[in-house]
C-alpha cells in the first residue's frame, strides 16, 4: 500500500503538468478563433459600409461562401493534389540534400568557409525569378517546379544543419576522436543526433515556404497543374474576387496545416530539447 500511494504521488505532478499543457493549448486556441471571428466581423462591417463594389471588394461572407463551394468540386481538389505533389517531392529532394550538406560544411570549417561567399549570394535570390532559366535548361514544367521550389526550401534546411553542427559538446567530439573515431563517425554518432531539433526546425521553416513557392511558381508558369494554375483560371473566367480571394483562404488554411504538422511532429520527437529550452528560460 505504501508503494502505490508512493507511485501515485510521483505521477501527481505529471498529469497536472500534462493538464496544465492541455489547458494552455485549448486557451490558445480559444483565443485565436475569438480573434478570428473578430477579424471577419469588422472586414464584413468595413465592406458594408464602405458602398464599394461587391466586385471590386467581395463580402468576407461571400469568400467564405466560396470556400465551402471549392471544398465541392473535384477540379480544385486535383488541382490540390498537383501542388501537394510537387510540395513533398521537392521537400524530399531538400531533406536528402541539405541534411548531409549542412552536416560536411558543420564539420569542416575549412569547407564552410570557402563555400559561405557562394551560399550567401545564392540564398537571396527569389527562386520565381529563375523559373525562365530553369525551364529552358529542364524543358519540362513540372520538373522546372521542382527544382525551383528545392532552390528556395534548401537553405533553411542547410543553414539550421550547420548551426546545430555548430552547437554540438565539444567535449563530446574531443572525446569521440581521442578514441579513434574519423570525422564521419563523429557527425554520425554525435553531431546528427544532438543537432536532429535544430534540423526539425529548418525542415519546418522550409516546409511551409516550399509551399508558397510551389503555388508562386504555379501562377507564373504555365502547364503547371495546381493551385496556382486553378487560380489564373478562375480569375480569368470571372470578373468576381470571392472565388480567388477563397483560393487565397484555401492556401494559407493548408499552410496552416503544414506548419501544425511539423510543429506537432517535432515537439513530439524532441520533447527533451524543449524541455531543455524551457527550462534554461525559466518557462
Amino acid at each position: 500500500m505504501t508503494v502505490t500511494r508512493v507511485r501515485r504521488t510521483a505521477r501527481r505532478p505529471a498529469l497536472h503538468g500534462a493538464a496544465a499543457a492541455r489547458s494552455a493549448v485549448f486557451r490558445r486556441i480559444a483565443l485565436g478563433a475569438a480573434g478570428l471571428a473578430l477579424l471577419f466581423g469588422a472586414a464584413q462591417l468595413a465592406v458594408l459600409l464602405s458602398g464599394a463594389s461587391r466586385l471590386t471588394f467581395p463580402l468576407p461572407s461571400a469568400v467564405l461562401g466560396s470556400v465551402f463551394s471549392l471544398a465541392g468540386t473535384s477540379d480544385f481538389w486535383s488541382s490540390f493534389g498537383g501542388t501537394v505533389s510537387a510540395w513533398a517531392e521537392a521537400m524530399l529532394i531538400a531533406v536528402v540534400i541539405g541534411v548531409p550538406a549542412g552536416l560536411l560544411l558543420g564539420s569542416f570549417t575549412a569547407i564552410e568557409s570557402a563555400l559561405t561567399l557562394v551560399i550567401e549570394f545564392l540564398r537571396p535570390i527569389p527562386s520565381v525569378v529563375l523559373v525562365p532559366t530553369i525551364l529552358l535548361i529542364a524543358q519540362d514544367p513540372m520538373r522546372t517546379q521542382v527544382v525551383a521550389i528545392v532552390f528556395a526550401a534548401i537553405w533553411p534546411v542547410l543553414i539550421n544543419t550547420v548551426s546545430g553542427v555548430r552547437s554540438v559538446d565539444p567535449v563530446a567530439v574531443a572525446t569521440l576522436r581521442s578514441f579513434g573515431f574519423g570525422p564521419l563517425s563523429v557527425a554520425r554518432w554525435v553531431a546528427l543526433p544532438s543537432a536532429a531539433p535544430f534540423i526539425a526546425t529548418g525542415i519546418r521553416i522550409a516546409a511551409s515556404l516550399a509551399f508558397i513557392v510551389a503555388v508562386a511558381v504555379e501562377l507564373v508558369s504555365t502547364g503547371v497543374p495546381g493551385l496556382g494554375s486553378y487560380a489564373s483560371v478562375t480569375e480569368s473566367g470571372t470578373a468576381d474576387l470571392a472565388p480567388l480571394l477563397a483560393l487565397a483562404v484555401w492556401s494559407g488554411v493548408f499552410g496552416l496545416i503544414i506548419n501544425g504538422v511539423f510543429t506537432a511532429a517535432d515537439r513530439w520527437a524532441f520533447r527533451w530539447h524543449h524541455a531543455l529550452s524551457a527550462q534554461g528560460t525559466g518557462q
